[in-house]
């Protein structure tokens, strides 16, 4: 069984499935990428494997114990960390609180831990006191990457973590992603700059109306015509 693992799951935020029997799995050190169109459910399923949605039916496995039924805290507690899309720093604390309020779990020195942040992210460094929210998009991107890697997480969550960042930050930002791996961090990551991100991907999920349509390793995704011709514009 893999490191993380959602099986055959269905669920949403009412009375319809979104996802619809929806199977996304990941190993140690992997780069897993799921991508497809608007309303496809990606977000949803990331939210599915932290805890954050209930499942009418299917199951979620983490380091093959049975973990459906536990709150997100209990998983972070596991080893899994979630950076959302949206409002994931605290903007009114400086970079290094930020970071400090990663490690709220731990009890021992994790001086080093953001010692290895800073030097995953240099810039960081030089703004360790600045407040987050006077920080660029994409600075702000690798504090609250930084502060889910202060959990010393085995499995690392970006829900889009390019939004609304320019070409060069997200080149940038996939570069460290593919760091963190090497580390031995699964990381998965929902993504709408499909083609990007399965250029670096060990693994891609490609999901249609909250069902896997396709999947396969990142490089056979992007070889695949019809994977080309619907999602990546040909």
């Amino acid at each position: 069984m893999s490191l993380l693992e959602g099986q055959a799951m269905f669920g949403g935020y009412g009375a319809a499935d979104i996802l619809q029997d929806c199977t996304i799995a990941i190993d140690k050190g992997e780069v897993v990428v799921v991508v497809g169109p608007n309303g496809a459910g990606k977000s949803t399923a990331m939210k599915a494997l932290f805890g954050m949605l209930n499942l009418r039916k299917g199951s979620v496995f983490f380091n093959g114990e049975e973990i459906t039924s536990m709150l997100p805290q209990e998983r972070v507690r596991l080893g899994m960390g979630f950076v959302p899309q949206n409002s994931n720093v605290f903007t009114s604390m400086t970079v290094e609180e930020n970071l400090e309020m990663g490690a709220f779990i731990r009890r021992d020195d994790y001086s080093e831990s953001i010692a290895q942040v800073f030097r995953l992210f240099p810039a960081l460094e030089e703004k360790r006191s600045q407040p987050a929210g006077e920080l660029s998009g994409g600075q702000r991107q690798q504090v609250a990457v930084g502060r889910a890697l202060m959990t010393n997480p085995d499995v690392l969550m970006l829900d889009e973590p390019t939004a609304g960042v320019s070409p060069i930050v997200m080149d940038e930002l996939f570069d460290r992603i593919l760091e963190v791996a090497k580390t031995g961090i699964a990381v998965i990551m929902v993504e709408q700059n499909a083609r990007q991100a399965l250029e670096i991907a060990d693994r891609g999920y490609v999901l249609v109306q909250g069902q896997n349509r396709y999947s396969d390793t990142g490089a056979a995704l992007l070889a695949d015509q019809n994977v080309r011709k619907a999602f990546l514009g040909g």
